[in-house]
Formats: C-alpha cells, structure tokens, sequence
C-alpha cells in the first residue's frame, strides 16, 4: 500500500461526514417548516421563557465553581493514560518510581488546590 493509500480510511471519514452534514442541512431546508412567527422567534432555555434582560449579572461564584470543575476535569482525564502506561511498566524499576512520584506530585497538588478553594467557600451555595 503507497503512502497515500494509507489516508484512505481518513478521507473516507471525513467525506462521510461531511456528506451527513450536507444531506440533513439540505433535508432540513427542504422538508422543514417554513412559517416565521414572533413566538418563534423568542429565545427559550430549558423549557423556561426569557424574563427579564439577557444582561443579568450572576454571582463571581458560578464562573469559580466552573472553572474549578473544569480544572478537576481536566486533571481526571490525565489520570487514565498514566495509569494505562504505569501498569505497563515493571514493578519497582527506577522508572516506574519515578512515574509514580511525579504523579503523586500532580495528585498532590490538585488536592491541595482543592483544599484551598474549599477554604475560600467556592463550593458554599449560601
């Protein structure tokens, strides 16, 4: 197989993909309604209507709590290659020790992270 035989499967992905893509933006214009009402066109969120102006101030605590799960979250997503590769590795080889230790030094700091927004009240709903 030639080198560029080898980005076949990629190609045909992608081209699916986009063909999907294509087919249901063009069912939707084709086979879709058509009648534009003002009640339509209101904005609507979780099965609740707008009240009030979209220009609402919301507390700096929801924008802390979601960066801290998205830190969290990130972190827990590095876990899982560590752990695949450190089951790889021999046991009590330099190299494993020195895997382990710099993982604890991630976990390490992540709970101290955690620890000192716990501190700071960021998970208090009061």
């Amino acid at each position: 197989m030639s080198s560029l035989g080898a980005y076949l499967p990629v190609v045909l992905i992608i081209a699916m993909a986009v063909g999907f893509a294509a087919v249901n933006i063009i069912a939707s214009r084709l086979l879709g309604p058509r009648f534009e009402t003002a009640v339509k066109g209101l904005a609507y969120e979780s099965g609740m209507d707008a009240i009030g102006s979209t220009r609402k101030r919301f507390n700096v605590r929801f924008y802390i709590l979601a960066m801290t799960f998205l830190v969290f979250d990130v972190e827990i997503v590095f876990l899982y290659p560590w752990a695949v590769t450190f089951a790889n590795l021999e046991p009590r080889s330099p190299e494993a020790v020195l895997f382990f230790g710099r993982i604890a030094f991630f976990v390490g700091t992540s709970v101290i992270a955690y620890i000192y927004a716990w501190k700071k009240g960021v998970f208090r709903w009061d």
